[in-house]
C-alpha cells in the first residue's frame, strides 16, 4: 500500500500523542486521558472504514501501513 490519505497520517498522530500523554498519570487525571486517546482512536478507525469503503483497498494493509507511516516516520509523534 503507497497512497495513505494524508488525514489518516494526522489522525493516527493524534491518537498517538493522546496515547503517550498516559504515561505517569493516575486517578482521574489517567481517566479523563484515556477518554482522550479513545475518542481520538475512534477518530482514526471511523476513518480508515470510510476510506476503506469509497477505495476499497484491504483495510488491514491500510491500517498496517498508516501505523507503519506514523510510527517509523522521521518524527515522534509521542515526543510532541
Amino acid at each position: 500500500m503507497t497512497d495513505i490519505p494524508d488525514e489518516l497520517i494526522k489522525l493516527e498522530r493524534s491518537a498517538e500523542v493522546e496515547r503517550a500523554k498516559l504515561a505517569g498519570l493516575t486517578g482521574g487525571e489517567y481517566d479523563a486521558q484515556l477518554s482522550r486517546w479513545r475518542t481520538a482512536s475512534e477518530a482514526v478507525q471511523a476513518a480508515i472504514t470510510k476510506h476503506v469503503a469509497a477505495a476499497g483497498v484491504n483495510r488491514y494493509e491500510l491500517e498496517q501501513a498508516v501505523k507503519e507511516a506514523v510510527r517509523h516516520g522521521h518524527e515522534d509523534p509521542a515526543a510532541e
